[in-house]
């Protein structure tokens, strides 16, 4: 997909279609709307008015121009009421927006930069907006398809903007959403892909490849390396397997000046959870292939934070195994020593996230200097229960970092809700014969994942994410399509561009 941006007449540009956009509150047409409506006789506003045009988000109205115009088609689309208005309008009507016109075979189109004339928006957001909303609600994964008629995507989309003096901005944008989009849509691509083929060495190979394309530096420990470590939490994991466990870090040192000011992005990568001797039941157990969407979470905000090159210092560590019933699996009742020399006794062998995560953790903090992080998992079916598929459970040890965790996935329409930490919770996991269980019953399930998780910061400002609910999704929707969501890619790219932690 290409994406452009053109300062022209918008009753002279020759294309398939315009998409333009009305609030639900507001009769108000602005500029390029008001010279397209007269070009049609006043078609747009004959329909507003009799209410068949009524500017609901979701809502499109195709009108065929009839030669009125050089542009076939005008595509008035809702924005809902105008104090909703913002980036993630834009995001959301351009992903619906896009698949509406693909659908009626309409693979090249311009658009308007929605909310510059009003002042609401900014031309860098509005250009990133459109470009991430476009390439996201029409991204498509095909790498198993053998029939490919009728699946072409989206050609060209071209922002014509009025005014000159904006479109340097809006280019801007445009560029850093397709790197940004880019991100999200390899986190995308390795949590659709089957574990058959998305072992934990292909993991690595891909996290490999980012690294020599993004000049990031990248470390590898197999098990052999992991033992040497103690790293005795994700080993007992891996032991079911015959495909061998891997922990990738990636390194970008975008800020030389503040060697120990390093954001860390760790990363759940369970390429299939069976649950292991505690095995999960048959009924979609096939979507545990995206237990890796932590990992790949990380990966590809990596990838995008190399391309975008911010003044900050950015660690992606993930550990990746399967877990699976082997004839040397984890039983129930073992107990491991992780890292930094606790021990764990494992109760059920499906909560095998939050042990992989803290050697993880660990490492990061002593090998690779981590000074504030981020853990995110698919981590626990309680956070389904809780919030649904709608946001990202959050859990932390220091306000201010969860406060501005939060506050970063809420602007850009990852939504985040936060739990409470309290010590009570910790007493779920107190065990008899080891330091710490890795369960700690059925209530507050989610709680005391991240309690378990707390014990590894290493004093650190650290907030987890639990995706569980949020990874995937089962229809189009906006920016997401159907399958892996992506997210929380973009939340994790932008809190490395602001660095304000």
């Amino acid at each position: 997909m290409e994406i452009k941006v053109a300062t022209e007449d918008i009753l002279g540009i020759n294309t398939p279609a315009i998409i333009i956009g009305l609030y639900e509150d507001s009769k108000e047409l602005d500029s390029v709307t008001t010279i397209l409506d007269e070009a049609m006789g006043g078609a747009i506003s004959q329909l507003r008015n009799g209410q068949e045009i009524k500017g609901s988000s979701g809502e499109f109205t195709l009108i065929h121009t009839l030669g009125r115009i050089p542009a076939k088609r005008i595509l008035v689309s809702g924005l809902g009421k105008k104090n909703n208005f913002d980036l993630n309008t834009v995001r959301a009507l351009m992903g619906n927006a896009s698949r509406y016109l693909r659908a009626r075979g309409i693979l090249s189109f311009c658009t308007t930069a929605y909310g510059i004339e009003s002042g609401i928006l900014k031309p860098v957001g509005c250009g990133q907006a459109i470009a991430e909303g476009a390439i996201l609600g029409t991204y498509q994964f095909h790498n198993y398809r053998t029939n490919m008629e009728n699946q072409r995507n989206t050609e060209e989309i071209t922002i014509v903007s009025r005014e000159s003096d904006l479109s340097d901005s809006l280019e801007i944008g445009v560029r850093q959403g397709e790197m940004i989009a880019s991100g999200v849509a390899l986190s995308r691509d390795m949590s659709n892909t089957p574990a058959n083929d998305l072992t934990p060495s292909k993991m690595a190979e891909i996290a490999t490849t980012v690294a020599r394309e993004g000049n990031l530096d990248i470390t590898i420990l197999d098990r052999s390396d992991m033992e040497k470590l103690g790293m005795g939490a994700l080993v007992g994991v891996a032991r079911g397997s015959h495909q061998p466990p891997k922990l990738i870090a990636l390194e970008y040192k975008g800020d030389p000046d503040r060697p120990k000011h390093v954001l860390g992005l760790i990363g759940k990568g369970v390429t299939f959870d069976t649950g292991g001797i505690s095995l999960k039941p048959a009924l979609n157990m096939e979507n545990m292939k995206g237990d890796m969407t932590g990992g790949s979470s990380v990966i590809g905000a990596m990838k995008a934070i190399s391309a975008l090159k911010p003044k900050i210092n950015v660690t992606g560590v993930v550990p990746t195994t399967e877990n699976m019933p082997g004839g040397d699996a984890q039983r129930p009742g073992d107990i491991v020593r992780a890292m930094n020399d606790k021990t764990i006794e494992v109760i059920n062998t499906d909560a095998e996230g939050r042990l992989i995560l803290s050697d993880a953790m660990v490492y990061a903090v002593r090998k690779l200097g981590v000074s504030h992080m981020v853990d995110i998992a698919t981590l626990t079916g309680a956070i389904i229960v809780s919030l649904g598929s709608v946001r990202i459970g959050v859990f932390g040890n220091n306000q201010e970092w969860i406060d501005q965790v939060i506050r970063t996935g809420n602007d850009g329409g990852e939504r985040m809700w936060s739990f409470p930490m309290d010590d009570d919770y910790g007493e779920q996991l107190k065990s008899t014969f080891a330091d710490m269980m890795n369960v700690g019953g059925k209530e507050a399930g989610s709680i005391t994942a991240a309690k378990f998780l707390s014990e590894f910061t290493e004093g650190v400002p650290w907030v987890h994410l639990d995706i569980a609910g949020s990874y995937r999704m089962s229809a189009d929707k906006g920016w997401h399509v159907k399958g892996s969501s992506g997210g929380p890619v973009r939340t994790l790219i932008n809190l490395a561009l602001a660095d304000s932690f």
